[in-house]
């Protein structure tokens, strides 16, 4: 395992984006143990993507304009979706005192779907990694499933930091109503903007 795969994930990982907005907005909004969650399902929602990179569906993803463009606009859609319901307060980033079965669900739910339909990331393992993994030598398979355990590890960890960060100013930020009303549509037009960026980007 090389530094330079390690530095390059970490620049990756702790680069805002998706993932990392949406566990800062459920720290914020329902606490750290709704923040682990969101960290952890963002995190399973990349294990799709490694699998399609080992299997050769990466490849077929980034020959394919349709099947890229299909997986692309899936994720502008429900990134769109997410705005809209965090404008509204309703969905997996509404206040929940009470962190219910359903509440905690919701959050494993739309961590998944956001990376799942990200299809930036499957590029990324079939682009990235490859790179740190000698090409023909036995065990190279492993190899690739080790550096992307070690990237989804920091993953977990850096999105998890991110929530709980956001969680540990939660009662501060909830005792002011206005701040509250001001940060979800913050998050809402960040969800627009990061789906808008999407939608222009290409292969």
């Amino acid at each position: 395992m090389t530094l330079a795969f390690l530095v390059t994930s970490f620049v990756i990982v702790a680069t805002p984006g998706t993932g990392a907005l949406f566990t800062l907005a459920a720290g914020l909004t329902r606490g750290t143990r709704a923040a682990v969650l969101a960290a952890f399902a963002c995190t399973l929602g990349t294990v799709p993507h490694l699998v399609a990179a080992v299997t050769g569906l990466a490849a077929l993803l980034h020959a394919s304009g349709v099947a890229f463009q299909a997986l692309k606009y899936a994720g502008v859609a429900y990134l769109l979706w997410m705005a809209w319901s965090t404008w509204r307060d309703t969905g997996a980033l509404s206040v929940d005192e009470d962190a219910s079965p359903a509440s905690r669900r919701a959050v494993i739910w739309s961590g998944i779907t956001l990376n799942l339909l990200n299809p930036k990331l499957t590029i990324f393992f079939f682009a990235f990694l490859p790179q740190f993994v000698p090409a023909g030598e036995p065990g190279s398979l492993w190899r690739m499933l080790l550096l992307s355990a070690v990237f989804m590890a920091m993953t977990f960890v850096v999105f998890a930091a991110y929530g709980a960060c956001a969680a540990a100013v939660r009662d501060r930020v909830l005792a002011r109503p206005r701040l509250v009303d001001r940060l979800r549509k913050g998050f809402a037009a960040s969800f627009a903007l990061l789906g808008g960026r999407l939608a222009v980007e290409s292969r």
